[in-house]
């Protein structure tokens, strides 16, 4: 072999190994700086380690929405309802354009129906209505009152922005700028706000600024990130704390103390976005669909023993435990 062919399949080797030592998913770094630091510190073999799961995947289309009968009725129907204000409004919705418009954009138009046939009917109007104009309003504002919050959460659970934030086609969160975080926060508050004021006929909702909301939880997967990244941090916790149960049995044992866990500054934005999402969630004035339900609890809850955050927290305890076992000493 040539000293160039030497070199390049000296090259090539280096390279290889550094591959299979290192890890390509960033949030797995520190991880696997700890592992090294705790197996380094006890003089063992390298911790043995294993990809963790994936998040389920976000229920069907078909098992998180809320079935809503549609209310039909003729234009020349509507008109007799002019006084209400309702006649454009229901145009705008019958055309082309109103049938394919995203859910953010029907839930802002099913909301302002509502405001308008319950001022309707809070008014001196239906004193100026036939028998039958008057009970074909009483009929529209009690039918859409009850379907409101059933549209508020097929809003939601059929946006696509919604959806995305669950993709299992993502990665571990690494870390965040507080800016950007804050303002995936403020999205969510808005869509609480929203449920929460859907009734109040004196708030006044914003189009642009709904769309500029759902266009930030658009812009990256963080609720399946935050999901992903506990995972992950219960799978290192599991296999780092499998090491010192082996070891803290060996006299001459001790760790460093001042050996840091990664996951500190994560677990409370995961917390934080555990807590948002939870909330909009559990809002919502209506039945939950089961699927919902389930994935809820499996995935996003704080308290389920069973998901990704309690099963975390048990690592940690568990790890600090461990820990607990050994002396402290200092490395030179």
């Amino acid at each position: 072999m040539t000293q160039r062919g030497w070199l390049a399949s000296l090259l090539i080797l280096s390279v290889a190994l550094l591959v299979g030592c290192g890890s390509d998913d960033p949030a797995d770094l520190p991880w696997e700086t700890y592992h090294q630091q705790l197996a380094d510190e006890l003089s063992t073999s390298d911790i043995e380690r294993t990809a963790p799961d994936n998040i389920d995947a976000f229920p069907e289309r078909q098992n998180r929405l809320i079935d809503i009968p549609e209310t039909r009725d003729s234009m020349l129907n509507v008109y007799a309802l002019r006084e209400c204000q309702i006649t454009s409004l229901v145009a705008a919705r019958n055309n082309q354009l109103g049938r394919v418009a995203p859910p953010s954009q029907q839930w802002l138009y099913e909301r302002t129906l509502w405001q308008r046939l319950s001022a309707c009917w809070n008014s001196d109007a239906p004193n100026q209505l036939s028998d039958e104009n008057r009970a074909r309003l009483h009929y529209l504002t009690k039918t859409k009152t009850a379907q409101l919050p059933l549209v508020s959460w097929n809003a939601i659970f059929d946006s696509s922005e919604w959806v995305k934030s669950f993709s299992r086609a993502s990665q571990p969160l690494t870390e965040i700028e507080e800016s950007t975080f804050l303002r995936h926060l403020a999205a969510i508050g808005y869509l609480i706000e929203m449920t929460n004021h859907q009734f109040d006929l004196h708030w006044q909702q914003d189009s642009s600024t709904l769309e500029n909301h759902l266009k930030t939880l658009q812009e990256r997967p963080l609720t399946a990130e935050v999901l992903r990244a506990l995972l992950l941090a219960t799978q290192r916790l599991t296999e780092a704390n499998a090491l010192l149960a082996q070891q803290s049995d060996e006299a001459d044992a001790c760790l460093s103390p001042g050996l840091a866990l990664p996951s500190e500054h994560f677990t409370s934005t995961a917390q934080r976005w555990l807590s948002a999402i939870n909330q909009l969630i559990d809002v919502q004035p209506v039945v939950k669909p089961n699927a919902i339900q389930e994935y809820q609890t499996r995935w996003l809850s704080l308290q389920n023993a069973q998901a990704p955050w309690a099963q975390l927290q048990q690592a940690k305890r568990e790890h600090a435990a461990l820990r607990n076992r050994f002396a402290s000493c200092e490395r030179n």
